[in-house]
């Protein structure tokens, strides 16, 4: 496919607001991509780079290169030459970038350069998000909707669902299944303003704590055991206490979702940029497991034995995961009846506070695992609120921050993929916060200003904050009274973030 027929669908999906013409657009371009295309094309849709982060700066992307006459490049041809791009490092890399840089603007017409800039700046704002594009290929290749959300759901990619059903037709939908050793995409769950609003909504649940830890899924098939990130990234080798706690389980083949948490010597959890740091940590493994030893803990089941239990009630996951695993390995809980029974729910939450956790997360009985999504069927309660959002640009400090990006402009996604500014902040941050968001940020800058820097948005910062209010100086029409940052989430997508619209229904009494 060439890359022109990508830009221009991705100019026409930014021109409509309407779903349908989005996924009408983008079943087209589906029926007349090769199944090699796919792998290139979803991502670049959705402004997202396979390669990740390439070390391009403003400095490079701001030279004018000529354009060319008339397109040839193809996507798979600008894919490698990224992938090529990606690899420079060491002396002379920046003038090797800028040559490689140019030499793609060189061979791209103006509409492509376009896109290209936008793709690499972080700037393609169309709106294809991975719902439509899953609606789009349903339509392209006559597969139901239903059975091609599942399908991404069990393999973790939509790419690899695309690339199959463009080869293969919708037959192929019958070999993605719930697999031991192949991770799935986390369920998450939406907010509620306190255990009283999650109880009434959801009848008869379960409350468990809301640990401030990192969320994995462990995979075990006999004496084999695999860990993986909420990201689906593998980090087995840096965790092995968690697979020698999971080898020591009964069954010997199974699926369990939960949190690996460190805990401090008064048996209160150490905060979570001490667990992040050690699960990221690229110390010697027995090291970093010496000074901050993690432990895992459970609160679902996926699978045990040859049994998918993904469309089970979660009563019985529950039960499932209380005959394999011992209760010090799982999450604490209460059980409620409904809305007379909710002062159980608030005496939980104020033990688990007490415990030194961060809140709680309320769970429907008779719902299923909805992999992937944000279902309502978990409601998630924490006494400040809090936001993840995503860092848009920074402004330089002034006094004792001088020399420091400090002042942070924060942005909530909006419905057409872009993002949408709530409000700035320089409150929060030590020093050492600071000497690393500056040297994070200017990674990630596109473009530099008297004032500071213009970011990609990729980097999530979680935000506490006391309300909104009603501005005018902002495109959502409402700004976040007293941010304040509470830690960045390395381990979260920006497309993971808050939406404008979630924030507004969690405060109707400021809606604009």
């Amino acid at each position: 496919m060439l890359l022109a027929r990508l830009a221009q669908v991705s100019r026409e999906v930014a021109a409509t607001s309407a779903r349908s013409r989005k996924t009408a657009l983008l079943a087209e371009l589906f029926r007349d991509a090769e199944a090699d295309d796919v792998p290139v094309v979803i991502p670049y849709l959705a402004g997202r780079l396979p390669q990740g982060r390439l070390g391009v700066g403003w400095k490079v992307l701001g030279r004018r290169v000529p354009p060319a006459a008339g397109p040839s490049l193809t996507v798979r041809e600008v894919d490698a030459r990224l992938s090529e791009l990606g690899k420079v490092s060491g002396p002379g890399s920046q003038a090797e970038r800028a040559r490689l840089v140019g030499e793609l603007m060189g061979a791209a017409t103006e509409d492509e350069q376009r896109f290209l800039l936008g793709l690499l700046t972080g700037e393609v704002r169309q709106g294809a998000l991975d719902a439509i594009a899953v609606e789009a290929l349903a339509g392209a290749t006559g597969a139901p909707a239903a059975d091609v959300r599942r399908a991404v759901m069990l393999a973790g990619s939509l790419q690899t669902v695309a690339r199959a059903l463009l080869a293969e037709g919708p037959a192929a939908l019958a070999r993605f299944r719930l697999t031991v050793g192949r991770p799935v995409l986390p369920m998450l769950a939406h907010s509620a303003s306190s255990v009283a609003e999650a109880v009434e909504k959801l009848g008869a649940c379960a409350v468990e704590e809301k640990l401030d830890g990192i969320r994995v899924q462990v995979h075990r098939d006999g004496g084999t055991v695999r860990i993986h990130t909420r990201t689906l990234d593998d980090i087995t080798d840096r965790l092995p206490e968690v697979t020698a706690a999971a080898l020591e389980l009964a069954g010997e083949r199974f699926i369990l979702d939960g949190e690996v948490i460190s805990f401090g010597a008064d048996g209160r959890p150490r905060s979570f940029q001490e667990t992040a740091g050690r699960v990221g940590s690229r110390l010697d493994v027995a090291t970093a497991a010496e000074q901050v030893p993690v432990s895992p803990v459970f609160f679902d089941a996926l699978a045990t034995g040859d049994r998918d239990l993904l469309d089970l009630p979660f009563a019985e996951r529950h039960a499932e995961l209380a005959r394999l695993v011992p209760e010090p390995m799982r999450v604490r809980r209460t059980l409620v009846s409904g809305p007379a029974d909710v002062r159980r729910a608030e005496e939980f939450l104020a033990d688990t506070l007490a415990r030194g956790h961060e809140g709680v997360v309320v769970k429907a009985l008779d719902a299923p695992y909805s992999a992937g999504r944000r279902g309502a069927s978990w409601l998630k309660v924490k006494p400040v609120h809090t936001l993840d959002l995503v860092v848009l640009a920074a402004e330089w400090g002034h006094g004792r921050r001088t020399g420091r990006l400090s002042n942070l402009h924060l942005g909530a996604r909006t419905a057409d993929g872009g993002f949408a500014m709530l409000g700035k902040t320089f409150k929060g941050m030590t020093d050492a916060l600071l000497a690393w968001q500056t040297e994070r940020l200017r990674e990630l800058a596109v473009e530099e200003k008297d004032w500071g820097v213009v970011v990609r948005p990729e980097l999530v910062v979680e935000i506490a904050y006391d309300g909104l209010q009603r501005s005018t100086r902002y495109p959502a029409g409402v700004t976040l009274r007293f941010a304040r940052v509470v830690r960045y989430r390395e381990d979260k997508r920006p497309e993971e973030a808050d939406t404008v619209e979630t924030l507004l229904a969690a405060h109707p009494e400021v809606r604009p």
